[in-house]
């Protein structure tokens, strides 16, 4: 009895975890020429969620955001993601570390 009950439990975890990954809300960027598309991602407060990362461009990026201390290089036609923890309200900037100047953004937790 106990090793099936074991099992069971183990098998109710696998599929919770699997769910919840499923569920994850999820964004997408998209690094080209030097620009980050959308600037400006918003998501609910306090809700775990997944950034999609798709470098369309020539050049190797690097996705950073210094406040959720996140980065990501990602070569030409490369695509990765980063999960993001629940946000309190308010407003995060990220960018690409190889195009400080043009490729910026914003995640607005409201």
């Amino acid at each position: 009895m106990t090793r099936h009950l074991v099992r069971l439990t183990l098998v109710w975890l696998a599929l919770a975890a699997g769910t919840a990954h499923a569920e994850l809300p999820t964004y997408t960027l998209v690094a080209r020429d030097g620009r980050l598309t959308p600037a400006v991602l918003e998501v609910p407060a306090g809700v775990r969620f997944k950034i999609v990362i798709r470098n369309e461009g020539r050049d190797a990026i690097e996705f950073e955001s210094l406040r959720l201390r996140k980065e990501k290089v990602l070569a030409p036609g490369a695509q990765s993601f980063v999960v993001i923890a629940p946000l309190k309200p308010g407003e995060y900037d990220y960018f690409d570390e190889f195009h400080p100047d043009t490729a910026k953004g914003r995640i607005v937790a409201k």
